[in-house]
């Protein structure tokens, strides 16, 4: 195919495109880009298209394809992997003060509440507020799983019950 034909054939495909490109970004602005990326595409590797195959079909590849590889590159660049070894910290606020109100308690009566637990109630449940899954609680109380599970929910239940009245 000569570069005439290629460049009045790629014109004539335009409406096409910008219709399956708006389908694929859902913005006009994005539809545009993504337009002008896949034309610009197609001319620069003219070379590469064969002759007497669907003209159209190699630009709607070449334009999903430019699509599929701009997304991943968004979602790559959004990614944040943290290293850090304890990962149940990433949350967590820095030492609060002793008087926060947060849903109507008291910081410290939350934690004269915690306090004034069996230590058999208490560390599995403290364990499970920072961060620790409940196989890891198990592992380091030498506890069955069912265990550590009954008394996390049963310590809710307690708190719950101690707290009620400071709503």
């Amino acid at each position: 195919m000569d570069t005439a034909r290629f460049r009045r054939e790629l014109l004539e495909a335009q409406s096409e495109l910008q219709r399956f490109a708006f389908k694929l970004t859902n913005d006009k602005e994005e539809a545009n880009d993504l337009l002008q990326e896949t034309s610009l595409k197609a001319l620069v590797n003219i070379d590469k298209f064969e002759p007497d195959t669907n003209f159209k079909g190699w630009l709607f590849t070449i334009m999903r394809n430019l699509f599929i590889n701009n997304y991943r590159k968004i979602v790559r660049e959004q990614t944040f992997v943290d290293t850090s070894e304890n990962l149940f910290q990433l949350n967590q606020a820095g030492e609060p003060d002793d008087y926060i109100v947060e849903n109507g308690y008291d910081l410290k009566e939350i934690k004269k509440a915690i306090n004034s637990l069996s230590n058999d109630m208490r560390i599995p449940f403290v364990m499970h507020i920072s961060g620790y899954k409940y196989r890891e609680i198990a592992d380091k109380l030498s506890l069955p799983i069912g265990t550590v599970k009954s008394r996390i929910f049963l310590t809710r239940r307690v708190l719950q019950e101690e707290l009620k009245d400071f709503v």
